[in-house]
């Protein structure tokens, strides 16, 4: 499974509790697309409206070689979830203010387009500090390590 496009903003601006797949219902030459590479996750965010659920501001760009029906790229696409999938994530969403960002877009064994939400809650500006340091401390840690080991 090799992923076409991912959310790389995601993982920092974001802390991801838990993810889930879905199905994209997509039109016309949208998979030919997708199979090009031609798409971007970039301000994409997922919601729950009734019974359905949505994914808002993907972005699929143009089939070129297409010549008749051609879908908008920002259009709102309806995402395939068994219904207590989708009453388990309101009921997430509702309670506790989590957001569902989508994490990245593949297509599965099968050949199906399928796109990795994750349940998400937004991270302040002191967290992405701390995350960074935190992160900088290991890199050291691991550097002095790697100098001091004696090879045998």
């Amino acid at each position: 499974m090799k992923a076409v496009a991912t959310n790389r903003k995601a993982r920092r601006n974001y802390q991801v509790a838990e993810t889930c797949e879905a199905g994209i219902e997509l039109k016309g030459n949208e998979v030919k697309s997708l199979r090009a590479k031609g798409c971007s996750l970039e301000e994409s965010f997922a919601r729950i409206e009734g019974e359905q659920a949505f994914l808002y501001n993907m972005h699929i760009s143009e089939f070129e070689k297409s010549c008749s029906f051609k879908p908008k790229p920002k259009r709102i696409r309806k995402l395939l979830l068994h219904k207590k999938e989708i009453k388990r994530l309101l009921g997430i969403t509702a309670q506790r203010g989590l957001t569902l960002i989508p994490l990245k877009v593949y297509f599965n064994v099968r050949g199906f387009a399928k796109v990795e939400l994750g349940l998400a809650k937004g991270r302040k500006i002191y967290d992405k500090r701390r995350k960074l340091k935190e992160k900088a401390i290991q890199k050291d840690s691991q550097a002095a390590l790697k100098k001091y080991r004696v090879k045998i």
